[in-house]
């Protein structure tokens, strides 16, 4: 006897001793031994004992003489282990493996799944059900012994090298658990979506759980980068070089570049998944993907997952995946910042589910043949209905095909008859337009021979208007250099103008002061006059008292000569009255004098005044000959101004008769365009019958295989760039050719036709508007 103790605790395990008999041959042949502890079943299985089954059901022993020889996990455990097979040299059944080859196994019950691994070919659902419904064969035990699961020595050996090289290289164990739990995600996301029944959204957990798996299993063993701007840190960087390797994949790398909230490498990648997943191609890609191991060998560590064997049971495990669809909205979702953390209670289980699960298993595999039965039933019953539904659908299609035949006989009666009476309007409309054509061409040949003499004769009206045109813009050259002139002349004369503005104002300002000059030499002449008046007056009163002391001096002399008489008569009075005499000379001498001073001063006085008076004339006549003259500058300025008043009637004249010959010629113009317009319209009459006949000959459809360039942009078509018909001409254009709608004849809604078409039938609608 020896004793074993495991203390990992794993969940439903039992605890307690439990005596487990060896399988060995020779001496440890019956041997038993005795294990405690949580872990005793996988001690026990790890030495070599038969482990017992906690559920004890059919299907959990294997006999000791077969083909293959399964070792399988304790229960409780993750629902994946496994297998290893081996054959004798004698033979083995189909679907057995090598000798020493090991294979791995998934599900409920490893002992069965294996067993129904080497007794039939595999993949077959009708093969299971029907080693399903056989009783499993047990190997003869004694009366109280739990049931075991052989384990054959060369197992034994495959199965102690890979607990040691487990034990010893951690990397093993991290590629070991996260293919586990890509199995188990894969797994549950398959069983979940078929159970679902519909397409699965990024809300959903499962798939969500999935992406999160994969995220890790692409990031093992990711090497560190080496250098600031490099992609090895991520996965995106292997995830790109599919594009390289698999042609295919290049329109999800484009796509995923195009996305605008894509900012880190982690996100891109995230979205190279999912669509991926959409696609159900991911498989594919990440297949190309680890066969090349010298370009993974860049990204990956030697130890990584993508350079394992289990790399490529996650591709293998891949392929279920197809069978799901999802419909995932990549641009809205924030790729960049998710957490990617492994939700491990969607696994776990209570400890009722693992103590019960084999007894689950068998009401499972029961429940699996009644639903696998009902389902077939119902196939069956639903197919024999569709059968029925089928016939009486083909019956009524039978009979409406045979009313529709005798309906399509007499429509092609109808047709025939129509078709030749199509015939003959045909032939009468081709003589019709040939008539109309001869009719068209003769009017044309005449309404050419009419424009050329016309045009002829606007020619020469033309040429003539032309001469006179030139001559006219020759003579409005030459009035607009005179004119240009004049407009010098004009701003010289305006300057002048002002010029003599500012002068004449000056000189007003200066004849203003002259004026007020004048004045006040007026007002002195005045003063000076009253004064000359005065002296005047005096000197009259002074030569009245002149005239009078003559008359006195004559009275005076006469009565000197009477006293001369009286003297001689009586010299001896006038003796003594001499002295009286002398007396009054002298005094009247003295006043005589006195006034020849006076009057003399006068005199003097009053040529003064003369003199000054006639400078005074003198400056006023000066001033009377500068008005004089400004006035005859005015008056030569505005004869100026009436002259460019005048020539700017003329000018005006001339732009009027300019604007009447242009008129004229705009006239001729239009006419010419009129006629240019009427032929161009006889034209376009032309190739509306010519393009009735062509559309009476009729059109070729083109067929979708015989296009794979766009006609006008010669793009290639793909999945993105479809295929269109115009329905005028029957190519097949692009979406961004072919994006206009417009009436035709055959179909009074609008329909899809290509650019030209569409120029075409616009231009038409243009020339048909009055």
């Amino acid at each position: 006897m020896a004793e074993g103790w495991w203390s990992d605790g794993l969940p439903g395990a039992r605890a307690g001793p439990a005596r487990v008999r060896l399988p060995g041959r020779g001496n440890n042949r019956g041997r038993t031994m005795t294990f405690q502890g949580w872990g005793w079943q996988r001690e026990a299985s790890q030495v070599g004992a038969w482990v017992p089954d906690a559920a004890g059901g059919r299907g959990a022993t294997m006999p000791r003489r077969t083909s293959g020889e399964p070792f399988a996990r304790v229960p409780g455990a993750p629902r994946t282990f496994w297998a290893a097979l081996w054959a004798e040299r004698r033979g083995g059944r189909e679907g057995a493996l090598g000798p020493g080859k090991m294979q791995e196994f998934e599900g409920c019950d490893p002992a069965r799944r294996i067993h129904e691994s080497w007794r039939g070919p595999p993949g077959c659902k009708r093969s299971l059900a029907w080693k399903l419904r056989r009783p499993a064969p047990t190997y003869p035990r004694a009366a109280g012994d739990a049931p075991f699961v052989w384990l054959s020595l060369h197992t034994l050996k495959i199965v102690m090298g890979a607990v040691k090289k487990s034990t010893k290289d951690p990397t093993a164990v991290e590629r070991a658990n996260l293919l586990n739990m890509a199995k188990l995600s894969i797994k549950g996301l398959i069983e979940s979506a078929l159970s679902f029944g519909r397409t699965l959204d990024s809300d959903y957990p499962p798939l969500q759980q999935f992406f999160v798996v994969m995220e890790h299993c692409l990031k093992h063993g990711l090497k560190v980068r080496k250098s600031f701007l490099s992609y090895n840190k991520t996965i995106w960087g292997p995830l790109e070089l599919v594009e390289k390797l698999y042609p295919e994949a290049e329109e999800i790398g484009a796509s995923v570049r195009d996305l605008p909230g894509l900012k880190t490498p982690l996100g891109r990648a995230r979205a190279w998944l999912r669509l991926a997943l959409m696609q159900k191609k991911m498989a594919d890609y990440l297949r190309c993907l680890i066969i090349q191991r010298d370009l993974l060998s860049e990204f990956y560590e030697y130890h990584a997952l993508m350079m394992e064997e289990e790399g490529a049971v996650i591709v293998g495990l891949l392929v279920g995946l197809n069978v799901i669809d999802a419909n995932l909205c990549v641009k809205g979702e924030d790729l960049d910042s998710q957490v990617g953390v492994i939700d491990f209670s969607m696994y776990l289980k209570n400890e009722e589910d693992i103590g019960n699960k084999e007894r689950n298993v068998q009401i499972a595999a029961i429940l699996d043949q009644k639903n696998y039965v009902e389902e077939l039933n119902r196939q069956l019953n639903s197919t024999v209905s569709s059968l029925h539904s089928r016939v009486d659908s083909l019956e009524k299609s039978n009979t409406k095909l045979i009313e529709e035949l005798a309906i399509a006989k007499n429509n092609i009666i109808k047709l025939q008859e129509e078709n030749h009476q199509l015939r003959s309007e045909n032939k009468l409309i081709l003589m019709k337009t040939q008539q109309h054509l001869e009719v068209t061409k003769v009017d044309v040949e005449t309404e050419l021979q009419t424009y050329k003499h016309s045009r002829q004769g606007l020619d020469e009206m033309y040429n003539e208007a032309r001469r006179q045109l030139r001559d006219e813009s020759q003579l409005r050259q030459d009035v607009e250099n005179e004119l240009a002139v004049q407009v010098s002349m004009k701003h010289e004369i305006e300057l002048a103008m002002k010029l003599l503005e500012k002068d004449i104002h000056e000189k007003q300002d200066t004849l203003i002061g002259l004026r007020q000059q004048l004045e006040e030499v007026k007002a002195i002449n005045i003063e000076m006059y009253q004064k000359l008046q005065g002296s005047e007056d005096g000197l009259k009163e002074k030569n009245e008292i002149i005239a009078r002391l003559e008359e006195k001096t004559s009275k005076i002399t006469a009565a000197m000569r009477q006293l001369e008489q009286r003297l001689q008569q009586a010299e001896k009075a006038q003796m003594d009255t001499e002295d009286e005499d002398k007396k009054c000379l002298q005094e009247c001498q003295s006043k005589f004098d006195s006034l020849q001073k006076q009057i003399s001063q006068k005199e003097k006085q009053l040529v003064q005044l003369e003199t000054d008076l006639k400078i005074e004339k003198e400056w006023r006549q000066t001033l009377q000959e500068d008005l004089q003259k400004e006035k005859d500058t005015l008056s030569h300025l505005r004869n100026e101004t009436q002259q460019i008043i005048s020539l700017k009637k003329e000018f005006l004249n001339l732009q009027d008769e300019n604007q009447q010959l242009k008129k004229i010629y705009h006239e001729q113009e239009q006419a010419l365009q009129e006629l240019g317009n009427k032929l161009s319209e006889s034209k376009l009459k032309i190739e509306d019958i010519k393009e009735a006949n062509k559309a009476l000959q009729g059109l070729v459809w083109l067929k979708d295989k015989e296009a794979t360039h766009c006609k006008l942009c010669e793009k290639e078509f793909s999945l993105s760039k479809r295929k269109h018909h115009c329905r005028n001409c029957g190519e097949i254009f692009c979406n961004a050719c072919s994006d206009n709608e417009l009436p035709l004849p055959s179909s009074p809604k609008p329909v899809r036709v290509c650019d030209s078409c569409h120029a075409l039938l616009i231009q038409r609608c243009s020339s048909n508007l009055p």
